[in-house]
């Protein structure tokens, strides 16, 4: 089965937007990272590592130090697909980080956004 395109694109080209898309709803980046550094287990250290180098998706996924436990329950529609019933490990990793976004920039609480 061939890759789907987002694999291979750089976490780096897509994190603008997802800076732009949560400080339109008054949100900051640090936020931002936060939400993502709970999701993979990075430190801001190693996320920004991951920036600097243009670490594709599909590698930015696979070095991540721990994905959450509680990524599980992440739930809900993203693109048209439930997240808790994407087949593909990597595409769902992926859209966890594109639900966390949408549940930051649709102002949230950090709290639930967490899942703690």
């Amino acid at each position: 089965m061939e890759k789907h395109k987002i694999f291979s694109m750089s976490f780096a080209s897509v994190y603008p937007h997802y800076i732009n898309k949560v400080e339109k709803k008054g949100h900051t980046k640090a936020e931002l990272d936060t939400i993502i550094c709970w999701l993979t287990g990075y430190n801001q250290q190693e996320l920004q590592h991951q920036i600097d180098n243009k670490t594709d998706f599909e590698s930015f996924f696979e070095q991540a130090p721990q994905i959450h436990e509680n990524a599980s329950k992440i739930t809900g529609v993203i693109c048209g697909y439930r997240v808790e019933e994407i087949e593909d490990k990597l595409m769902q990793k992926i859209r966890y980080l594109d639900k966390l976004v949408d549940e930051l920039a649709k102002g949230k609480s950090m709290e639930k956004i967490l899942r703690s």
